[in-house]
């Protein structure tokens, strides 16, 4: 068994979950009381964080164990959910690359977040480009493309 504590909530007005136009939301990551504030000294000399967050409005009985169609687009051929990035997952973990905006005080200013307002927030990391995986030599399915067209405008 184990056990994660959040440290911080997100503030957005975002309040329930949306599949597209993720581009242009700003968001607040406001640390919890007893995170102190030190944690953040330095993060804002990066121009990138991914955010773990738990998507607290995801119902139990929606969650899929099997293979779906992703956003339940019968056009497109059903696969499982851990090849898929959507909501209903096992254990409600979400987890997004954004930009950072601003770092101030106890919160943290992002932009691009697909968290809506009051998701829990378990880590934070700042992006090493070391991280990165050469984008062009990514290979996925088609239909990735075509669900994932709107999904960052702005």
């Amino acid at each position: 068994m184990i056990s994660i504590k959040p440290i911080a909530i997100v503030k957005n007005n975002i309040d329930s979950p949306q599949d597209d136009n993720w581009g242009s939301v700003i968001s607040n990551i406001v640390l919890e009381n007893e995170i102190p504030l030190e944690t953040l000294i330095g993060l804002n000399s990066f121009s990138h964080v991914t955010i773990v967050f738990y998507m607290h409005k995801v119902i139990d009985e929606k969650i899929c164990l099997g293979a779906r169609h992703p956003r339940n687009n019968s056009n497109i051929d059903p696969v499982g959910i851990l090849s898929q990035r959507g909501k209903n997952r096992i254990n409600k973990i979400g987890v997004t690359d954004c930009s950072i905006v601003d770092v101030s005080g106890n919160t943290l200013r992002v932009k691009g977040l697909d968290a809506i307002n009051g998701s829990l927030v378990v880590d934070i990391k700042p992006v090493f480009k070391q991280f990165l995986v050469d984008k062009e030599k990514v290979i996925q399915p088609i239909w990735v493309d075509k669900v994932m067209s709107d999904y960052f405008n702005v």
